[in-house]
C-alpha cells in the first residue's frame, strides 16, 4: 500500500510540474534529481537513506558480504538498447523551483500506429507552427530533425547496429548544414562589408560630383560670359567693318570719277601722250594709272586748256 501511495504521489508531482517544450520525438516520464547540496541550510535534514546496523564504534572494519551468484553477467539487452540510445539522444535537463528534472528518451518499441501517429503530428505541428514550405526555415528545420530522431529511436530499439549508422547519417547531415550555415553567414558579413564601403564610396562619389557640379556651374557661367563678350566683339567690329566698307567704296566710286576725269583732261591736252602740264605726273601702281591728287576746281580755269568752240 505504501508503494502505491509513493507511485501515485510521483505521477501526480510529475503531471503537476511544467513541461518543457513538446517535441515529436517520445520521451519517458520525467524524474526528479535532488540538487540540495549546494543550497542547503544548516539545520535541514540530511537525505533519508536505508537504514543500516551501527558497526563497532573502533577502527575494526566490517567483514565484507558476500556475493550472491546471480544471472546479472548475462547482458540485459532491454538494459543495453537504453544505453544505446542515451548515447544517441541525449536525456533533456531543466532546471524548475532549484530542483533538476532529468527526461530520458523512451524505450517502449513503435507499431505502425505510432508511426502513422509520427507522421500526422508532423503535419499538424508544421501547420501550426507555419512552416515555409520552400527556401530556408528554421520551424521546418527543428521538425524535421524531431522527426529523424523519433525515427532513430524506433530503428535502434528493433536493431542497434541500424540506429548506430542513421546516427553517422544525421551528423553527417549536420555538419554538412552548419558547413553551409557557416559560408552563408561568412558570405552575409562580406556582402555587408562590401555593402559599407559601397556606401561609403557613394558619399565620397555624392560629395565629388556636387563639388563637379559646382566647378561645372561656374565654368558655363564664365563660358556665357565669354560668348557674350564674343558676341560683342563680332556686333563691334562688324558694324565697324561695314563703315569702313561703305568708306572705301566711296572713295573707290570717288576714284574712279576723278579716274575717268583724268582720263578726258587728258584727252583734250595739247600734245597727245603728255600730261597736262598743270596735273602732276599720276602714279603707276600694280600696272594701273592712279591720280593721287584731288582737283575739285573747274577744268577751264587752267590757262592752257585749249579755248572752247562754240560747238563744243
Amino acid at each position: 500500500a505504501r508503494d502505491s501511495r509513493g507511485r501515485r504521489w510521483a505521477t501526480t508531482f510529475a503531471a503537476a510540474m511544467i513541461p518543457p517544450a513538446d517535441s515529436l520525438l517520445k520521451y519517458d516520464t520525467p524524474v526528479l534529481v535532488s540538487r540540495n547540496t549546494e543550497k542547503r541550510s544548516p539545520k535541514a535534514r540530511p537525505l533519508k537513506v536505508s537504514p543500516q546496523q551501527p558497526g563497532p564504534s573502533g577502527p575494526v572494519p566490517q567483514p565484507p558480504k558476500t556475493k550472491v551468484p546471480s544471472t546479472s553477467c548475462v547482458p540485459d539487452p532491454t538494459k543495453q538498447a537504453e544505453e544505446i540510445l542515451n548515447a544517441i539522444l541525449p536525456p533533456r535537463e531543466w532546471v524548475e523551483d532549484t530542483q533538476l528534472w532529468i527526461q530520458q528518451v523512451s524505450s517502449t518499441p513503435s507499431t505502425r500506429m505510432d508511426v502513422v501517429h509520427l507522421q500526422e503530428q508532423l503535419d499538424l505541428k508544421l501547420q501550426q507552427r507555419q512552416a515555409r514550405e520552400t527556401g530556408i526555415c528554421p520551424v521546418r528545420r527543428e521538425l524535421y530533425s524531431q522527426c529523424f530522431d523519433e525515427l532513430i529511436r524506433e530503428v535502434t530499439i528493433n536493431c542497434a547496429e541500424r540506429g548506430l549508422l542513421l546516427l553517422r547519417v544525421r551528423d553527417e547531415i549536420r555538419m554538412t548544414i552548419a558547413a553551409y550555415q557557416t559560408l552563408y553567414e561568412s558570405s552575409v558579413a562580406f556582402g555587408m562589408r562590401k555593402a559599407l564601403q559601397a556606401e561609403q564610396g557613394k558619399s565620397d562619389m555624392e560629395r565629388k560630383i556636387a563639388e563637379l557640379e559646382t566647378e561645372k556651374r561656374d565654368l558655363e557661367r564664365q563660358v556665357n560670359e565669354q560668348k557674350a563678350k564674343c558676341e560683342a566683339v563680332e556686333k563691334r567690329e562688324s558694324e565697324r567693318r561695314q563703315v569702313e566698307e561703305k568708306k572705301h567704296n566711296e572713295e573707290i566710286q570717288f576714284l574712279k570719277r576723278t579716274n575717268q576725269q583724268l582720263k578726258v583732261v587728258n584727252v583734250q591736252a595739247p600734245g597727245e601722250g603728255l600730261p597736262h602740264p598743270c596735273l602732276p605726273t599720276p602714279l603707276s601702281h600694280a600696272g594701273q594709272t592712279l591720280s593721287s591728287f584731288s582737283y575739285r576746281g573747274p577744268l577751264n580755269t587752267c590757262p592752257h586748256a585749249l579755248p572752247r568752240s562754240k560747238g563744243s
